[in-house]
């Protein structure tokens, strides 16, 4: 009995495994094209595309209403509807005129999928994981699904560098890869449901996971929108330069994912969060003086340096689910509170990229350095919230609580 229990919780993880590596390829087509996509097929400014951001993010203000009304269908069944979602919406792209009406109506699609399958994915990935070993397991999780980003990304830089694909054909391969992520969920034989709570809840011991929360959606925005946009834009780096740094992203993220995984298990949340915002602020200060310091090649080098930087951090947030899950006062609590995170860090990303927008717009060639000064301020935030993250290990609500 014991070893068919275990080999089922082998062959469901298995599937999960398979699963994330495809949504890897998704999101290499996301990462490595989308910047691109926008400054050429739509010609938009900065301006256009700050706004963009605001039907952008709207899905992660909407999940957690979206995961309420999907609750019933659990964990699994949810993920599988937000990968169809999203592969609908990301074909889209591909195939529709260069319409900024149209463009918006597909990333909504697209956007409420992936923010829909955010939450779900950790949920899932930690009930696989027992007390000791949350880090260990969504550090493997991100690190299958950092191989495939490697992978994903180089054969994207071949096909855009040689076979001079168009976006067309690079979107349908992404939406094909979630189709094939969604499929694999549905060979996971499904655990005993607990009690499911609907909709939202709210409770004030987690009030400092909530503004961890706020603050990652203002450090979130800053590089999905401006850090990306400065090399496209300023620098007028095309989609093979792109492709290159997620792939150089995709490398780091295979070690650097499970190193993260196993700080969070061996130095904890607080340590973790605290260095991520130390390594931001300098990060973000790199951007805003590079070309104060040195010459223009020198420049895009460490801007180069500081988005790679950026995004192989931007695996911390491992840190604020394995905090959740330690926080919470019952099993229960952990699906909607992580739901309820996502769309309030979603309530700064809707909003921030506007204001950053003008900000840069009226700032003149030195407006997106201002942008990224605020961002170093948003770091300090941070590190100073970081340091008030309490968790006693022998009395954690959750520590002798196995999910899987």
């Amino acid at each position: 009995m014991k070893s068919a229990i275990l080999g089922r919780i082998d062959r469901n993880y298995f599937f999960f495994l398979l699963s994330t590596a495809f949504i890897g390829i998704a999101q290499s087509v996301d990462g490595a094209t989308l910047t691109n996509y926008l400054k050429e097929n739509l010609g938009m400014m900065i301006l256009q595309r700050s706004a963009l951001e605001f039907p952008r993010e709207l899905p992660g203000l909407l999940v957690v209403l979206v995961i309420g009304l999907l609750s019933s269908l659990g964990d699994i069944r949810t993920s599988m509807v937000a990968n169809i979602l999203a592969a609908l919406g990301m074909f889209s792209l591909g195939i529709i005129p260069p319409e900024y009406s149209l463009v918006v109506l597909s990333i909504f699609i697209y956007n409420m999928g992936t923010h829909i399958y955010m939450p779900m994915s950790n949920s899932i990935g930690m009930s696989f994981a027992t007390a000791g070993d949350l880090g260990k397991k969504l550090g493997q999780m991100n690190a299958i699904n950092t191989l495939t980003l490697v992978l994903s990304s180089a054969v994207l830089w071949g096909l855009f560098k040689f076979v001079h694909i168009s976006y067309t054909t690079s979107f349908s391969i992404g939406a094909l890869a979630f189709l094939l992520s969604s499929l694999c969920l549905a060979f996971i034989k499904s655990p005993k449901r607990t009690k499911k709570v609907s909709g939202f809840i709210f409770k004030k011991e987690y009030g400092l996971y909530y503004w961890l929360c706020v603050l990652y959606g203002a450090r979130k925005q800053i590089f999905i929108t401006f850090g990306p946009w400065v090399l496209v834009d300023v620098f007028h780096q095309k989609v093979t330069t792109m492709t290159i740094l997620f792939f150089i992203v995709s490398v780091t993220g295979i070690f650097v994912k499970p190193w993260i995984g196993h700080m969070i298990d061996y130095l904890g949340e607080k340590f973790v969060l605290s260095a991520e915002a130390v390594g931001f602020f300098f990060v973000c200060l790199g951007y805003a003086f590079a070309t104060d310091l040195f010459n223009s090649n020198l420049a895009l080098l460490l801007i180069c340096t500081c988005y790679v930087l950026d995004q192989a951090m931007n695996s911390v947030s491992m840190a604020r689910a394995t905090y959740m899950k330690k926080l919470a006062l019952v099993p229960e609590d952990v699906s909607p509170s992580l739901s309820l995170g996502t769309s309030i860090d979603h309530l700064v990303t809707m909003f921030l990229p506007i204001l950053g927008g003008l900000v840069w717009y009226n700032g003149g060639a030195n407006g997106y350095k201002y942008v990224f000064m605020g961002g170093a301020v948003i770091a300090l935030l941070n590190l100073v919230s970081a340091r008030f993250i309490q968790l006693d290990k022998r009395n954690s609500p959750l520590a002798v609580v196995n999910n899987s």
